[in-house]
């Protein structure tokens, strides 16, 4: 728990940081999958700063997403076109090493193209990020694995096209499932605001009911598993 946005925001910095370096060294690269909404903003600054950007060995690090709504890369409801203006424009980054879900495809064709860009990039074993960030909706949701939806009964494959029919943007998503985000090597939810207080303290600290409350399903196989809170989220927590 931190006391304030900015800290998070410098904590998961800092972490994000180190880890990338790490995972260059001992695997010549670092996969992460980024998060959408509003949250992960001032991360992304962060990373994008003078401060850390030039830590960072981007040449070697391959950026994912963890879910996209069905919209074209440029729409403003776009998770890429978001983590583009925050991040990917500003950093040395190889535009090869960007790995986007394809929002503006027929959702299933969609969900099919990125499990082939998986697929692609760490074979036909299982896929395993060295990071995936997370944050949490109001409703429970992470990714795109919202309340009981199709989505979270899948367990043979890494990416699904989604229909929320309660989104009131965008109702079909592309999302990795709960296989492909349980075998990352670390998972990180970023949750801040007062508006969040509730939702944090039923999913960390209420009855396990993962159809109404997909976060708690993310629990990784062989990895960390890490909440990161402002004082104000976290102020319901036990």
């Amino acid at each position: 728990v931190l006391d304030t946005p900015e800290l998070l925001a410098n904590r998961a910095a800092s972490g994000f940081a180190a880890r990338a370096r790490s995972a260059v060294q001992a695997r010549g690269e670092f996969t992460v999958a980024l998060s959408g909404g509003s949250t992960p903003a001032a991360l992304y600054g962060l990373l994008a700063s003078p401060r850390f950007c030039g830590y960072i060995l981007w040449p070697s690090v391959r950026v994912f997403w963890g879910d996209e709504r069905c919209v074209p890369p440029d729409d403003a409801d776009s998770n890429f076109a978001a983590a583009d203006r925050a991040l990917l424009s500003r950093v040395p980054l190889p535009n090869a090493n960007v790995h986007r879900m394809k929002g503006e495809l027929e959702p299933r064709l969609g969900a099919l193209d990125y499990r082939e860009q998986l697929r692609a990039h760490f074979g036909e074993s299982t896929t395993r990020f060295d990071l995936v960030l997370l944050g949490l909706g109001p409703d429970g949701h992470t990714a795109s694995l919202f309340p009981h939806t199709q989505a979270l009964e899948v367990v043979d494959s890494t990416c699904v096209a989604n229909h929320v029919r309660t989104a009131p943007v965008a109702p079909w998503r592309l999302t990795l499932t709960y296989p492909a985000i349980n075998a990352a090597r670390a998972v990180w939810f970023l949750v801040e605001g007062e508006g969040k207080a509730q939702i944090a303290a039923e999913v960390l600290d209420g009855p396990e009911n993962v159809l109404a409350l997909p976060a708690q399903g993310v629990r990784p196989s062989d990895g960390e598993l890490l909440w990161m809170l402002d004082r104000a989220a976290a102020r319901l927590l036990k």
